[in-house]
């Protein structure tokens, strides 16, 4: 049985979405799934990249820097489509959280899932600021051992 995703997912991939918009951008990619985790600021996720001192500039610096093509002007209503990275991610981020046991998908799932699947933007970006799967799920495992909501 698959977990069901948290409240907080939901509103990740909503802000996700708006970000994407934001940037003018036809779909949903993992560099706004990342920038939306950040933004969020309540989860898991979000405390693990403050812990490490992974600022949302930081953040927006490196992808800005990778994604720096010239962007069009879209018109767009209703949900984005996402990238293949973006499906990989969500796959990866349920895969996540039943290694973890968790009873539902949670930010740090997705946060672990993004430096998980390689050559996507946020993969890159995290990378570059610093932030390694080990040390991401170091982070994760002792945030998340007294309370599993996230």
């Amino acid at each position: 049985m698959l977990p069901k995703s948290s409240r907080r997912v939901a509103a990740v991939i909503k802000l996700a979405n708006s970000i994407a918009r934001e940037y003018e951008q036809e779909y949903v990619g993992t560099e706004h799934v990342l920038l939306a985790i950040q933004q969020e600021g309540t989860g898991v996720g979000a405390a693990v990249l403050s812990k490490r001192g992974i600022s949302s500039a930081k953040l927006r610096a490196q992808i800005d820097r990778l994604i720096k093509k010239q962007l069009e002007e879209t018109w767009v209503f209703g949900r984005l489509p996402g990238t293949p990275h973006f499906k990989d991610v969500v796959a990866t981020a349920i895969e996540q959280c039943q290694e973890l046991k968790a009873a539902e998908v949670c930010t740090e799932h997705l946060l672990l899932a993004l430096l998980t699947v390689k050559g996507c933007v946020a993969y890159n970006a995290l990378k570059a600021v610093g932030l390694s799967h080990a040390d991401a799920r170091d982070d994760v495992l002792e945030l998340t051992s007294d309370d599993k909501a996230s």
